[in-house]
């Protein structure tokens, strides 16, 4: 379908691919490119054909979070009018409101009538990792690396997701620390599927899918149905919507106006390193980023 300009959109058979298309970018999340993986979840939704969705993404990562440039902001038709965000049903009005549209954009997704199978290579950060989340598998690549490295200086993560699929101990270390884990240990934490070799993943994962894809699209949808509401009984929307509260008053704490001040002085890579640097990884482990540096706040 020609009218995404950030995602690809194709079927064969009973499955739908939605597949993020800016590699160059290591597919960072822009508000069009999320409002077009919605409108493409609804396609594949409204398709009585299609009975198993597949997220994938071009090039060596899923995706390295949230693009934090100006060219998130930009537009196209598939945006919200009004708020410039994908379309939730509100405009989110006033500061730090960001985490809240997050959720409730990711919400789409949980509520869609079919399953979704998250396909993982390379890079998965941040926003990254919120988007693969709310999926309802995920099959990764051994050597993938997932984490949360905003939280080392920015705000706290914007979907509270750790608790409902980790364990108490490893919940805290990512959502505290944001360090790499790879596919596989992100299987032992229960938060993936299953982890294979990057080769084999495209097929493990088309395999997955169209075995699932043989029972008929109703059983589906009040199979997911039924594993929702449980997870809703248990409390999982208002936690989620309650991280959000949380996430604007961090952005809010004295020491997010170093983060700030280093992107509009010293631009954002450089400001990426110096969040990085003492953790020696992502960022940090350029030989520019300073791996000795005072505590945000503390100089």
């Amino acid at each position: 379908m020609g009218r995404y300009s950030q995602i690809e959109y194709e079927t064969d058979g009973r499955l739908a691919y939605v597949t993020l298309n800016r590699p160059e970018k290591l597919n960072a999340l822009t508000n069009t490119l999320r409002a077009e993986v919605m409108d493409a979840m609804r396609e594949a939704e409204h398709d009585d054909q299609v009975g198993v969705i597949i997220l994938r993404a071009n090039g060596r990562s899923f995706s390295a979070g949230y693009d934090l440039s100006q060219a998130r902001a930009e537009g196209n038709s598939e945006l919200a009018g009004r708020s410039g965000l994908p379309d939730t049903g509100t405009t989110h009005p006033g500061d730090n409101q960001w985490a809240r549209s997050v959720v409730m954009t990711n919400w789409i997704i949980w509520e869609l009538a079919k399953p979704v199978v998250a396909q993982i290579q390379g890079h998965c950060l941040a926003g990254g990792t919120e988007l693969a989340t709310v999926c309802d598998f995920r099959i990764v690549a051994e050597d993938a690396q997932i984490g949360y490295p905003p939280v080392r200086a920015m705000t706290t993560m914007d979907m509270m997701w750790t608790p409902w699929f980790m364990s108490p101990a490893k919940a805290r270390e990512f959502a505290y620390l944001g360090d790499s884990i790879s596919g596989t240990d992100m299987v032992t934490a229960g938060w993936a599927n299953y982890a294979v070799p990057k080769e084999e993943l495209g097929n493990f994962t088309e395999t997955f899918a169209r075995r699932m894809a043989h029972i008929d699209n109703e059983m589906l949808m009040y199979s997911k149905r039924a594993v929702n509401r449980q997870y809703e009984t248990m409390g999982i929307r208002e936690a989620l919507h309650s991280g959000t509260e949380i996430q604007a008053l961090s952005s809010a704490r004295s020491a997010a106006s170093e983060w700030r001040t280093r992107v509009q002085e010293k631009g954002l890579k450089a400001a990426l390193e110096w969040r990085d640097g003492p953790f020696r990884d992502f960022r940090g482990a350029y030989a520019s980023a300073p791996k000795d540096r005072p505590v945000a706040g503390m100089e």
